[in-house]
C-alpha cells in the first residue's frame, strides 16, 4: 500500500504534492500498475483527479460506486469492458474513450449517454446532440409506454402490503420489458434495461402518492385561493441551454398511449331554460390603476369560504391508479333553443377533466387554469380537435372528442399563465424537403418560454423572455415564427423563433421591444395586417402599437401609437375605474370584442374606423367607434377572458358562477345600442353541475378562459377550480 502510494505521488512530478487528494492527472500504464493493484480505499482519496488513463488495463468492469467528483476525462480504451453501468457514479465525466473494447455494444453506448449526464465527447467525437436525444426524447417515449402498460393491465392493491407490492412489481416490470417495443433492434438490450428502471420508478411514485394522501398539496382544496394570478418575484433561475431543457420538463403521456383524464361522464337528460339575465344593483368594487393583480382581487362571500362539496374526501383506490385522475362525475345534457332567424349552434357538455392537479391529486380544486387554444390545422391533417390547456405546473394536450389527455408536460416550480400555437418549418436534411409542424409555446411565472413539438412528444427548447413573469403569448398568424411575449415588467417583446431541424436545433432572435405603462393581459393582431399593428389589453387600458420592422438601424424599442378609449370611461370617479381591459378578440377582419370586468357589457367596435381617427396630441387617445354592446354579467372578479369564433360569428365569455354567455352576432344593423339597450345573449348556459362520487354536486367556478375551434365543433372552458369543461356542438 505504501509503495503504491509512493508511486502515485512520484507520478505527479511535483515535490510539493504529498497527498493523494491533490493528484489531478494519472496514467497507470506508464507506472507499470494495473487498476486491480489499487485498493478501493486508496482510489476513493483521488478527489481532485481530473484526467485518468486506464487504457490497456484488462478491465472487465469499473469499480462500483467509486465517486470521483472532479474527473472529467477517462480513457478506457483497449480493455475488456462488459458492464458499463459501473461507470454510473462518474456523474461529472465529459470525455470518455472506449475504443477497442470488444464486448461494448450499441446498447452499451446508449446506456453510457444516459448514465453520464455531462458526457459530450465519446471516442473522440462530439455526441451532444445524440446523447440529448437519447436522454430526453427516447427515454420520454419509453416512459410513456411504461405508463400505458400500467393503465391497461395493472392497479394498486388495497390495502398496500409489502408481499403484494413485491409480486406486483415483479409482474409489472416483466410485463413492461416484454411489451414495450421502441427503437431499432440493435438497442433492444438498452430498451429493456431502461424500461425496467422506469417501471420501478413509476410504481414507486404511485405508492408514495398513495401512502401520503394528507400532504399539504393534496389538501389544498381546504383553503382555496381565488384570482391569484399575480406577479411573482424576480426569477433567479439560471438559464438552461436548450438541450438540457428536458431535465426539468417531463412528458407524462405519449402519443401512442393516451390517458382518459379524470371524468367519465354519465349524461342525464334535462331541459335548460333560456335566460335573460338582469343587471344587479350592486356597484362593483373597482381597483385603482397601477395596482397589482393581487390587489385588484375583490372576493365575493362565496369565494372566501370553501364549498362543503369540495371538502377533501378519503382517497380510495377504484381499480386504475392512473397519474391522471379517473374519478367519476355525472353531467346533465343541456338542450338549447333559439328565437333568432339564423339558427345558432346547439352545445352540450361532453367532458369534465381534472388533469392539472398538484401531485395528480383528485382532491385538488385550487389549481387555477388560465389559457387554452386549439391546435392550428395543418394542410395535410385538416381540422384539429386537439386543444392545449395550461395551469399550475403543467400543460396538457387533450383530444376533445374522446376526452383523453394525449400529452402532459410538467415543469416543477412553474406556474403557467399563457400558451400559443403556431406552425413552423422543420428541415429534414439536405435532400429532404422541409415540412410544416405545429409548435406549442408556453410561459408563466419563471419568465421562460418553453417550446414543444407535441406530435413527437418533444420539449425541444426554452429561452428567457423576461426576468419577470410572462402574462401572455401570441404568434403572428401570417408569420408563424414571430412570437410576442407580454410580461410583468410592462413590456411586450417580439421574437423570431425560426424553425427547427431534425435534431431540434433552433435559434431565437429578439426583434422588437414595446414599452407599456402596465401589464399586458391580452395581445391581438389585426387579421389583415398582423405585421403592422398590435393591440394589447392592459391593466390601464387598450393600447395600439406600430410593429412594422424597419432597417437603417432603427431602434428596437417602441412607444405606443395610440390609446383606444370607451364610453364607460366617462362614468369613472374616485371609486370606479373602468380602464382594466381583461377581454379582447377580433370577431371579423374589422369587428373587435372587448370588455372590462367592472362593466357589465361587452363592446363591439370597428377597428378600421377607430384607427382612422387622429389621436389626441398629448394623450394619444382615440374613442372606439362602438357599434353595439352585448349584455354580460355584473361581477367584480377580473381576468375572465372572452373569445370569438369568426367562422360561426360567435362571441363567448364565461362568468364567475360557471355560466357560459354566448352571442351569435349576425346583423348589427338591428342593434339597439344607440337606444341604450344592450343586446341580450343568444344563450346563457348554466354551469352543468357535474357530480363526483363521494362529493356530490360541484358548484359553479369562475370561467377564466374559453376557446373554440374554427368550426365551433367544440368549445373548451377553463375554471379556477382545476376543471376543464368540453362542450360539443349538436348536429341539427
Amino acid at each position: 500500500m505504501e509503495r503504491i502510494t509512493e508511486k502515485l505521488l512520484l507520478e505527479k512530478g511535483s515535490p510539493k504534492t504529498n497527498k493523494l487528494e491533490q493528484i489531478k492527472t494519472l496514467n497507470l500504464s506508464k507506472m507499470g500498475l494495473k487498476l486491480q493493484d489499487l485498493p478501493i480505499r486508496l482510489l476513493s482519496r483521488l478527489q481532485s483527479l481530473e484526467r485518468w488513463d486506464l487504457s490497456a488495463n484488462r478491465l472487465q468492469e469499473f469499480p462500483k460506486n467509486l465517486e470521483l467528483p472532479a474527473l472529467r476525462y477517462l480513457d478506457l480504451s483497449d480493455n475488456q469492458m462488459e458492464d458499463v453501468t459501473t461507470l454510473e457514479s462518474l456523474r461529472g465525466l465529459e470525455k470518455l474513450k472506449m475504443d477497442d473494447n470488444l464486448y461494448v455494444t450499441v446498447s452499451d453506448n446508449y446506456k453510457l449517454m444516459v448514465l453520464l449526464p455531462n458526457l459530450r465527447v465519446y471516442n473522440g467525437k462530439d455526441v451532444s446532440t445524440t446523447a440529448n436525444h437519447i436522454r430526453y426524447v427516447f427515454c420520454d417515449n419509453l416512459r410513456s409506454r411504461v405508463m400505458a402498460v400500467w393503465e391497461r393491465s395493472f392497479s394498486l392493491p388495497d390495502p398496500i402490503m409489502a408481499e403484494k407490492m413485491s409480486q406486483l412489481e415483479t409482474n409489472f416490470v416483466n410485463t413492461a420489458r416484454q411489451q414495450v417495443k421502441y427503437g431499432p433492434s440493435s438497442v433492444s438490450d438498452f430498451t429493456k434495461w431502461k424500461v425496467e428502471i422506469l417501471a420501478r420508478q413509476y410504481l414507486r411514485s404511485l405508492t408514495e402518492l398513495k401512502e401520503d394522501p394528507d400532504s399539504k398539496e393534496n389538501n389544498a382544496v381546504s383553503t382555496p385561493q381565488k384570482r391569484t394570478r399575480t406577479e411573482p418575484g424576480t426569477d433567479t433561475n439560471v438559464r438552461l441551454t436548450p438541450k438540457k431543457l428536458r431535465s426539468d420538463l417531463s412528458a407524462s403521456s405519449a402519443e401512442h398511449s393516451p390517458h382518459r383524464s379524470s371524468l367519465h361522464l354519465k349524461l342525464e337528460t334535462v331541459t335548460q331554460i333560456r335566460m335573460s339575465p338582469r343587471k344587479t344593483n350592486k356597484t362593483p368594487a373597482t381597483p385603482t390603476r397601477g395596482q397589482t393583480r393581487a390587489e385588484t382581487v375583490r372576493k365575493s362571500p362565496a369565494a372566501q369560504q370553501p364549498n362543503e362539496e369540495e371538502a377533501p374526501a378519503k382517497r380510495r383506490n377504484h381499480g386504475k391508479a392512473s397519474k391522471l385522475q379517473r374519478d367519476t362525475y355525472t353531467l346533465p345534457i343541456m338542450k338549447t333553443s333559439s328565437n333568432m332567424q339564423d339558427q345558432p349552434v346547439c352545445l352540450k357538455p361532453l367532458h369534465v377533466l381534472q388533469c392539472h392537479s398538484k401531485q395528480d391529486s383528485s382532491d385538488d380544486f385550487s389549481t387555477q387554469l388560465w389559457a387554452c387554444a386549439f391546435q392550428p390545422p395543418l394542410v395535410s391533417s385538416g381540422n384539429s380537435r386537439m386543444v392545449a390547456t395550461c395551469g399550475g405546473d403543467s400543460l396538457c394536450v387533450i383530444d376533445c372528442e374522446t376526452g383523453m389527455v394525449m400529452k402532459k408536460y410538467k415543469v416543477p416550480g412553474e406556474e403557467f399563465f399563457s400558451l400559443a400555437w403556431s406552425t413552423v418549418l422543420m428541415s429534414r436534411g439536405d435532400k429532404a424537403a422541409a415540412q410544416f409542424c405545429s409548435v406549442l409555446a408556453a410561459g408563466g411565472k419563471r419568465g421562460l418560454v418553453k417550446l414543444i413539438h407535441p406530435r413527437n412528444n418533444v420539449a425541444y427548447g426554452e429561452f428567457r423572455a423576461s426576468r419577470k413573469a410572462l402574462s401572455v403569448l401570441r404568434f403572428n398568424h401570417q408569420q408563424g415564427n414571430f412570437l410576442f411575449t407580454g410580461s410583468y415588467d410592462n413590456k411586450i417583446v417580439m421574437w423570431d423563433i425560426g424553425g427547427v431541424d431534425s435534431q431540434y436545433n433552433y435559434k431565437v432572435v429578439q426583434l422588437l421591444v414595446l414599452e407599456l405603462s402596465a401589464t399586458s393581459l391580452h395581445i391581438c393582431l389585426p387579421p389583415t395586417s398582423p405585421s403592422a399593428h398590435l393591440l394589447t389589453a392592459c391593466e390601464d387600458g387598450l393600447h395600439c402599437y406600430d410593429t412594422q420592422l424597419r432597417t437603417n438601424g432603427a431602434t428596437k424599442s417602441r412607444l405606443k401609437e395610440m390609446e383606444i378609449t370607451f364610453p364607460i370611461y366617462k362614468e369613472e370617479d374616485e371609486e370606479h375605474d373602468y380602464h382594466t381591459i381583461d377581454g379582447l378578440s377580433f370577431l371579423t377582419d374589422d369587428l373587435v370584442a372587448s370588455k372590462s370586468y367592472t362593466h357589465a357589457c361587452i363592446y363591439l367596435w370597428s377597428w378600421s374606423r377607430t384607427k382612422a381617427q387622429r389621436p389626441d396630441r398629448k394623450s394619444l387617445a382615440v374613442g372606439a367607434v362602438v357599434l353595439a354592446e352585448l349584455q354580460w354579467t355584473n361581477t367584480d372578479v377580473p381576468y375572465l377572458a372572452l373569445n370569438t369564433c369568426p367562422g360561426r360569428a360567435y362571441v363567448v365569455c364565461g362568468d364567475d358562477k360557471g355560466r357560459m354567455w354566448t352571442y351569435h352576432v349576425t346583423n348589427l344593423q338591428k342593434s339597439s345600442f344607440h337606444a341604450g339597450k344592450p343586446i341580450l345573449p343568444t344563450e346563457v348556459f348554466e354551469w352543468p353541475v357535474p357530480m363526483r362520487t363521494g362529493l356530490g354536486q360541484m358548484k359553479g367556478p369562475s370561467i377564466n378562459s374559453v376557446a373554440m375551434d374554427p368550426e365551433l365543433r367544440y368549445l373548451v372552458a377553463l375554471s379556477d377550480k382545476n376543471m376543464v369543461i368540453i362542450w360539443k356542438r349538436e348536429e341539427s
